[in-house]
């Protein structure tokens, strides 16, 4: 029966990660679902990674590797493994995480019974290297197919519980070649190719804006290691936070640009403002600064006030249970 389903490219783009790379491989190896090849491209990395990365494709024909002749920086190493990809789905998996054995069996199902999704993606745990405090993530909701306004509204408006990296999902291929951008335009002349913040959630973005719906496994398929080397643990909060509204700014000023849906969004970014932005080193002074010139229409204090009641009671629950 598999042989008769798409082939699914496993895409593992690398950077000097010895400690945790062959663990990654054997999670993308073992897969129930046997029509895969696993693309690994090496960013000229400077410790054994690629000595481990020769081992494993000696013992296994699917594992395809590949390195660049110099670092090219983080998202050109994620476009080359998209470009060397054969698969119909491409499912990127982070060089330090790992996926449960069935995560693509599970997924292409739900592409193949709904041709009209943009992207399935399963709960995922965080698990640290350092500690026992595992946590879930992304616990949507039932598994199912639901419209991908939700997702859209969910990242702008909302904040839900909703990934951002691709880490815990499956696209089409060609819609990682057209929405995984090197670049993405911004006010403060910020390298998004070299940073790799907000490229990952834009490319959710523009997926979902091109499809109805998208799928939801509620089971965890996916693992992410924390660990003091990852991008979303070394880089300071306000830079995070900055480079994540920048790429909704660019979606929305494509996609969403009407006065009052922009006014909804400049009121979330308003209390992250307050909370986390405005006292920082990024050289930013002023909220409006983050638009282009003529796409600010000021805040919606309604929307405000209800957003941060709101952001104040997930706090006390936290606190509380």
């Amino acid at each position: 029966m598999q042989n008769n389903l798409p082939l699914v490219s496993i895409l593992i783009p690398v950077f000097n990660r010895e400690q945790y790379i062959s663990e990654t491989i054997q999670s993308a190896i073992s897969q129930t679902y046997s029509n895969i090849e696993i693309v690994i491209v090496d960013n000229n990395s400077t410790d054994n990674t690629w000595q481990i990365m020769k081992d494993c494709s000696l013992k296994d024909a699917r594992v395809k590797i590949f390195r660049n002749k110099q670092n090219v920086g983080p998202v050109r190493n994620w476009l080359r493994c998209i470009e060397e990809a054969r698969g119909q789905y491409g499912k990127i998996l982070w060089s330090d995480d790992l996926i449960a054995t069935d995560f693509i069996e599970k997924s292409i199902l739900m592409f193949e019974e709904h041709n009209e999704i943009a992207f399935v993606f399963s709960k995922a745990e965080i698990f640290s290297v350092n500690t026992k405090r595992n946590r879930t993530v992304f616990n949507f909701g039932k598994t199912g197919i639901y419209k991908s306004s939700e997702y859209i509204d969910g990242i702008l408006l909302y904040d839900g519980l909703l990934p951002v990296s691709p880490g815990c999902a499956i696209f089409r291929i060609n819609d990682l070649r057209e929405n995984l951008l090197e670049q993405i335009p911004n006010t403060i002349n910020s390298d998004f190719s070299m940073h790799a913040i907000g490229n990952d959630l834009l490319l959710f973005l523009l997926t979902a804006n091109r499809y109805n719906s998208f799928g939801f496994v509620n089971e965890t398929l996916s693992f992410f290691r924390e660990h003091s080397s990852s991008i979303t643990i070394s880089s300071p909060k306000a830079k995070l936070i900055v480079m994540y509204e920048i790429s909704k700014i660019y979606f929305i000023s494509q996609h969403r640009n009407n006065r009052p849906y922009i006014r909804k969004f400049s009121a979330t970014l308003l209390l992250k403002w307050i909370l986390f932005i405005r006292n920082n080193d990024l050289g930013i002074s002023e909220i409006n600064s983050l638009f282009p010139c003529g796409m600010w229409h000021g805040i919606n204090y309604l929307f405000f006030l209800a957003y941060a009641a709101k952001k104040a009671l997930q706090k006390i629950k936290t606190f509380v249970f």
